[in-house]
This record gives C-alpha cells, structure tokens and sequence, in this order.
C-alpha cells in the first residue's frame, strides 16, 4: 500500500506538471505516454503468439499523434495526414516477410491498437484545444482527470462501504452499482466546484461532462478488464510499481475522451 500510495503520488506531481507546463510539455508527455500504452498492449497481445508489428505500430501511432499536434500547435493544413498512407499499407506489405500462422490476425491487432489507444489520446490531447482562439488552455484536460480520479476514489469509497450489486461480475467482480453511483456523486460535485473557477463552461455543462467521464470512464476499465482476463493477466505492464502500466492507468481514459470531446464541442457550437 506504501509502494502504491508513492507511486500515485509522483504520477499525479507529473502529470499535474505536464499540464500545467504549456502546450509543448502537454504535447510530448501524452505523445510518450500513448506510445508506451501501445507498447504494453501489443506486449500483452504477443501473449497469445500472434506478431504485431510492433515498429511500425509505433511509427505509424507517434505520426498520427504529431499530425494531430502540429494540426493545433502550428496551424498544419490537414494535407499532413496524407504521410499515413504510406504506413498503414506499410502494415499489409511488411507482414508479407514474416513467418506467422495468422497474418491478417497480426494485421489486425496492429491497427487495433491506433483504435484503441492512439485515438483516444489524441482526442485528450485536442481538449487543451476546445477552446482554440485561445490557444492552448490546460482547463479541460485538468478538469478531465480531476473528475476522473474522483469517479475512481468515490467509486472506491463508496463501494466498500455499501457496495452489494454487482455492476458487472464477469468482467470486475469487485465493482458494484453502489461504487458506481458513487463516482457519480463525487465527480459531479467536483464539477461543481471546477465550475465555480473556471468560468468558461456553465456549470450544467461541466456535471454533464462528469457524468460521461463516469460512465464511459467505468466502460473503459471493464473493457480494459476484459482484454486482460481473456489473455489471463493481471497488470498490462510494471512500469507504475503498485499501479501496473500505463494502460491500467489510463483505461478509463480511452473510450471516455473521444466522448466527452465529442459532447464539448456539440455543446460549445
């Protein structure tokens, strides 16, 4: 519990100062962190004996994300994503030359992974942009994990107090209707007070955002849940010590973000 309770501690200090440190530090801490979440989930995938290929998997997502950048830092026109091209039929042509049993199965994991991982971080990384005649600004993202890790924590608390029904025992016998129900209440009121400083947003708008991290936060854990059961492993890696890896970090993230970023800008336009 020591070792976890440091680990999260100097995490969130970094990640807190990623954010807070302008858009070209925001920029290459989610570049490397996506890179290390694929990383693991092409490791986990090699588990079953099927070949991502791996560099260019890598490649072809840090692209993807720098397009994606350059597009918001430096006004790319968006001609730029025509550099993919080569890539992702680099892809087809590369496992040509390997020696696998499934190659159209190695084929698609390695683009599930950009689904799975590299899009979802690139639409974190745009709500540093929502706001674009400004620039870069660090409210949304802040706001976007402060509601997160209070979904995490009531969600906790509250299901270890009163939790009984489960949410969804196949995938995470321990989460309960009761926990759930509780990262809602507390990711709602921290909303609220997001929404009292940072005035941007009225504050309907900023509970509405909480809800959709809640729910599509706790979808993103149990799918994360549900890849891990199925290739029977615990941690998606071991570079967080107590925590596991990246991709256990940020599970929560993956299918949330693409939604709350869609929601923002429905609502802002």
């Amino acid at each position: 519990m020591k070792t976890r309770a440091i680990t999260a501690f100097f995490f969130t200090l970094v990640m807190l100062a990623s954010i807070f440190l302008g858009a070209y530090t925001f920029t290459f801490f989610y570049l490397l962190l996506s890179l290390i979440a694929l990383m693991e989930f092409y490791k986990l995938i090699k588990t079953t004996g099927s070949k991502p290929n791996v560099l260019l998997g890598l490649t072809t997502s840090g692209v993807i994300f720098l397009v994606v950048a350059s597009n918001f830092l430096l006004n790319f026109e968006n001609r730029y994503l025509l550099l993919l091209i080569p890539l992702v039929f680099g892809v087809f042509i590369s496992t040509l030359y390997q020696k696998t049993p499934s190659p159209f199965a190695d084929i698609s994991y390695t683009f599930a992974g950009f689904i799975y991982i590299t899009i979802p971080f690139c639409f974190f990384y745009a709500l540093g942009f929502v706001f674009s005649a400004d620039g870069y600004n660090f409210h949304l993202p802040l706001a976007f994990l402060l509601m997160l890790w209070a979904s995490d924590t009531g969600a906790y608390l509250f299901g270890r107090k009163l939790g009984k029904t489960k949410l969804f025992e196949r995938h995470s016998p321990k989460k309960s209707w009761e926990g759930f129900s509780g990262g809602v209440f507390t990711s709602v009121l921290v909303a609220f007070i997001i929404s009292l400083f940072f005035k941007e947003i009225s504050a309907p708008v900023w509970m509405g955002m909480a809800v959709l991290v809640v729910s599509f936060g706790t979808l993103g854990d149990l799918v994360e849940s549900m890849l891990k059961r199925s290739l029977n492993v615990k941690d998606s890696g071991n570079i967080l010590p107590g925590h596991g890896g990246i991709l256990d970090r940020f599970d929560g993230l993956l299918i949330a973000a693409p939604i709350v970023f869609t929601y923002l800008y429905l609502v802002l336009n």
